[in-house]
């Protein structure tokens, strides 16, 4: 019982940073509300069709979230990269005035590579909604035979649509 009560006082101390933290970052949301909202946004079924993987598609929330879980890393990789040059190009002292929300200003890095990854991670968002509806669209006016056809004559179909048209 000690041990479980030293515990969660532990966990309770390592906590109390992040909430002060929490209070001055912008809310970023986490893959599974990104993909909730692409699923609400392009329905059910276009949901599955562009994610699913098995036979009735109810794998599709968990490849979704791994999809976007991979492209949270990648944008955060290419988000310092970014952040990293832009550094140099400014200067130290003019970059930490550009992105510095504390006394010191020793947060610029963090909140420049959160921010830029933020806003990636937002246009590759909009793009695959968007996309996803335009291709839903384009299967109901063709037909799902036409719209197979068109993009490989396989039950990817609607995932290839969206992926070429959301990386265009």
């Amino acid at each position: 019982m000690r041990k479980l009560i030293g515990l969660v006082a532990v966990l309770m101390l390592g906590a109390l940073p992040a909430i002060a933290f929490a209070e001055e970052a912008p809310a970023q949301k986490t893959a599974s509300q990104l993909c909730q909202e692409q699923k609400k946004a392009m329905g059910d079924t276009a949901f599955k069709a562009l994610y699913g993987t098995n036979a009735n598609k109810s794998n599709a929330m968990g490849k979704c979230v791994s999809k976007q879980n991979a492209k949270s890393a990648e944008n955060k990789q290419n988000a310092a990269k970014t952040c990293a040059d832009e550094r140099k190009t400014l200067g130290e002292q003019a970059f930490k005035d550009k992105y510095g929300k504390n006394d010191s200003k020793a947060n610029a890095f963090g909140k420049c590579v959160s921010m830029t990854a933020q806003a990636e991670t937002a246009a590759e968002q909009a793009a695959t909604i968007k996309a996803a509806k335009t291709c839903k669209t384009e299967r109901k006016t063709l037909g799902d035979a036409a719209f197979k056809a068109k993009y490989g004559g396989k039950a990817n179909a609607f995932g290839k649509c969206v992926s070429k048209l959301a990386s265009a």
